[in-house]
């Protein structure tokens, strides 16, 4: 019979703890919070100090049951839920649900699943902290006040279903913005010119720099031609050599938001599944048997890039032995500049052991959670490598005041850039830009001038890894709240996902414009980035929740009813399909479902005839030969072809086939998207066309 009882969330988490722990102890999850608001209702009396109202969440009845007859038969009961402020509100639901004292040593905390981690944590046990605890419910209420007052107006006068909320009003607000930044950008004209020049031997590359010694903006032809005109002959004179060399330093080590934004880039990664994965390798993955099962990386909702010195020491040799004392990092590296509202109680994302190398675990590891893990481990070993020396040249080539400028660089020493290189937005890798050896006075003679007509460029639409990076430089939100809110403002339709970059929809500019204008504080990015800040002192003990909760509703509730009396009434009108019911003749309209949009008759509920959106592409079917081949969604949105004859025939692919066919032997060819670009190439034989 065990003598001791530990809860935590999830049976992962609770089979990987309870293999440290030994045969004293049982392991239980809790799957996550046991008590919550009633969904039913407000569950915040207002008029009694902001007191919630909490019941036993639906479903986990047999749970909680379980977990009291346990109780029972143990000496001491441990709570072992996720270390940060929703982990230490589950810990509490719990201790108020079986019974504890809040203020015995009940509760242990631990930042990664390791053995050494988890035996410290079960020799200092503390009791719960309700400075965490407040926290979290200030949020949790602060969010129940604004959600359950404002969603049922919105019902009431736009449509069913809608829901506002603060940091995703925000999100969308910045959505919304950056759309009408585009709607009402102006192009501008300007032009460059790129020349290739030649040694003789090695020919590079150089573009325009100055006229007269003075830099000159090329924004007409004419300002070209100036240009053009001045040059006398194909000889150009070296004027200048400038050689340097120049240090690149690592990057830190993840923070919640810097690893959802890597893996964006890298491994086109949703947030919310980032987020899932790195759960699952926190949480403890099945080595086999020498090892059993192991967490492979620590606490992932994080806004700190600390690392303890015992982890730092580890990596350290591992470097030495891995590549040579010459790769580690002599100087300390310097912290990132702390934030107002960072948080410091967790490390950075990082291995567990950098001994568990991705190439040693990668076989128990599914596809997903081994690139992840990969991702996290390089980042970390990286962060402790020595700073990358770069041989930097540039070369300035002068005729009749005409000055081209040539730059150049390669890697002298690769320093950590020998593990890991951080992703960039524009998904471009760095190459090395080699010049020939040039001397000054040297003479190169003009191969080509190209002139290049551009315009300039609205700023670009977010995608998930940039509005999660300006949401965190803003101040909005915290680790734990991303995800959910790309995810919730994507469910209610707020906005829209096209070419992995934010939309936003009708529905959301309408519900944003009559938030904006009965509930300004909501959608104040100042306002709501020191809600945070005071959520934080609350965290620290400094603050009462309920002063700010109050502070807050006071303002809010005369907003409130201001709004239930001149918030006008708003009709969304359905989309026009442009086709007929076949069923019974009256228009299709466009609708959205939980699945994305597709099509539905406008006489429902007399007629519930749907379809789902297809786009024919101008190719026949392959298979069947009379069907034509269409454009589909799959329930994740992911795009996909097939015939438009199903399910009499079958015919399926992921890439889009194309009108020709295979020269080699009269097969199916289809357009295959790579990080280099598109290519054609068959679906049977080896036959494949350069990526355009």
């Amino acid at each position: 019979m065990a003598d001791y009882l530990v809860i935590v969330e999830s049976p992962a988490k609770a089979k990987t703890i309870g293999k440290y722990l030994g045969k004293k102890y049982t392991v239980k999850a809790s799957m996550g919070h046991v008590r919550d608001l009633p969904k039913s209702q407000m569950g915040v009396d207002t008029e009694n100090r902001y007191e919630p109202k909490y019941i036993t969440i639906r479903g986990k009845g047999p749970v909680l049951k379980e977990l009291k007859t346990a109780a029972k038969k143990v000496k001491k009961v441990y709570l072992a839920a996720d270390p940060d402020r929703e982990g230490e509100a589950i810990a509490w639901h719990l201790a108020h649900s079986l019974n504890i004292d809040e203020t015995s040593p009940c509760r242990v905390v631990f930042n990664e699943i390791t053995k050494t981690a988890i035996k410290d944590a079960f020799k200092d046990p503390k009791p719960i902290n309700m400075d965490l605890v407040d926290a979290q419910q200030a949020r949790r209420i602060l969010d129940r006040l604004v959600g359950y007052n404002i969603s049922p107006l919105l019902w009431k006068k736009v449509k069913k279903g809608l829901s506002a909320g603060r940091v995703q009003s925000i999100a969308v607000k910045m959505i919304i913005d950056r759309e009408k930044e585009i709607q009402a950008f102006i192009p501008e004209e300007y032009w460059s010119i790129e020349g290739t020049f030649s040694t003789g031997e090695e020919s590079f590359e150089a573009k325009f720099h100055q006229l007269d010694g003075k830099k000159t903006n090329l924004q007409t032809q004419d300002d070209v031609n100036e240009v053009t005109g001045r040059m006398k002959g194909d000889d150009f004179t070296v004027q200048t050599v400038t050689k340097k060399e120049r240090k690149r330093n690592p990057v830190l080590p993840f923070t919640t938001s810097s690893l959802q934004q890597e893996a964006a880039r890298k491994l086109n990664f949703r947030a919310k599944k980032t987020m899932m994965i790195a759960q699952q390798l926190y949480e403890g993955i099945d080595l086999g048997k020498k090892e059993g099962t192991v967490g492979l990386i620590t606490y992932m909702r994080t806004d700190s890039t600390r690392v303890s010195e015992t982890a730092k020491a580890e990596v350290k040799s591992f470097i030495e032995e891995k590549y040579g004392d010459e790769y580690t990092r002599k100087e300390k590296q310097q912290p990132a500049k702390k934030k107002n509202n960072t948080q410091d109680a967790h490390e950075a994302v990082r291995p567990t052991s950098v001994m568990y190398e991705p190439k040693n675990v990668k076989a128990n590891l599914s596809r997903d959670q081994y690139r992840l893990y990969k991702l996290v481990w390089e980042r970390l070993v990286a962060s402790e490598m020595a700073p990358a020396v770069m041989d930097t040249m540039s070369v300035d080539l002068e005729n009749n005041g005409v000055m081209f400028r040539a730059t150049g660089s390669k890697i002298k020493f690769a320093g950590f850039m020998k593990v890991y290189v951080e992703g960039r937005d524009d998904g471009k890798k760095e190459e090395d830009r080699l010049l020939p050896d040039l001397k000054e006075g040297q003479e190169v003679q003009k191969v080509e001038i190209e002139e290049n007509q551009h315009f300039t460029q609205p700023p670009p639409r977010y995608t998930e890894a940039r509005l999660v990076k300006t949401m965190e430089e803003l101040g909005i939100g915290r680790p734990s709240t991303y995800a959910p809110t790309l995810d919730t403002i994507q469910r209610r339709n707020y906005v829209s996902l096209q070419d992995k970059r934010f939309i936003p929809t009708e529905l959301g500019e309408i519900v944003l414009e009559l938030v904006v204008e009965f509930f300004p504080e909501i959608l104040d990015v100042a306002f709501t980035a020191k809600m945070e800040s005071d959520l934080d002192f609350v965290e620290e003990g400094s603050e009462n929740w309920i002063e700010i909760i109050d502070a807050f509703y006071q303002g809010f509730d005369k907003r409130l009813k201001v709004a239930e009396e001149e918030m006008r009434e708003v009709e969304i009108k359905d989309e026009p399909a442009g086709e007929d019911c076949e069923l019974c003749g009256n228009a299709m309209v466009y609708k959205m479902g939980r699945y994305g949009k597709f099509m539905a008759c406008s006489n429902f509920p007399d007629c519930r005839n749907t379809k789902a959106i297809v786009k024919d592409i101008g190719v026949k079917c392959p298979t069947c030969k009379t069907g034509n081949v269409v454009e589909r969604k799959s329930k994740k949105q992911r795009t996909f072809f097939g015939c438009d004859r199903y399910p009499e025939c079958e015919f399926v692919s992921w890439d889009k086939p194309i009108s020709r066919v295979c020269p080699k032997g009269d097969h199916l060819l289809v357009e295959k998207k790579t990080k280099k670009g598109v290519h054609v190439e068959c679906t049977v034989c080896d036959y494949k066309e350069e990526p355009n």
